[in-house]
């Protein structure tokens, strides 16, 4: 195998295995999949909990699929870093003590994804080999 597919399939899985946890958290919040929030509720769609777990669920979506890669990831990376800052900073300057090194990660993730676009196992490149396609062909 050559170094450009390794990249290639390295770059897919990470794209995959992101969108993928970030939709099952969106889950969790919206829909009350894979045990629910605590009390087993769910967070009202127009709260702050529940418009990131929309972002979460559907974005996720869009991630796993390399659909609106850029714009989706960009966003995503956003939330996680208000996430952070929101949430886990006030319990502690460094992320191993106040718990946030997930959303650290993911905001960095993203942002890279944001950065590297879907990659050629997406629908964006789908989209682009097919625009292309036309243009040459017409």
């Amino acid at each position: 195998m050559n170094l450009n597919r390794a990249k290639q399939i390295t770059y897919f899985l990470l794209r995959v295995v992101s969108g993928l946890l970030f939709f099952q958290a969106g889950s969790v919040i919206l829909l009350g999949w894979f045990g629910g929030m605590p009390a087993g509720v769910t967070a009202p769609l127009m709260s702050q909990i529940g418009i990131g777990g929309a972002l979460e669920f559907f974005g996720g979506i869009a991630i796993m699929l390399g659909l609106f890669t850029r714009p989706v990831a960009f966003i995503l990376s956003g939330e996680m870093a208000v996430a952070y800052w929101q949430f886990h900073a006030p319990k502690g300057a460094w992320p191993v003590l106040n718990h946030g090194e997930p959303a650290v990660l993911l905001c960095f993730i993203f942002l890279f994804i944001a950065a590297q676009g879907g990659g050629e196992w997406s629908l964006d490149g789908l989209i682009r080999r097919k625009r292309g396609g036309a243009a040459s062909a017409g």
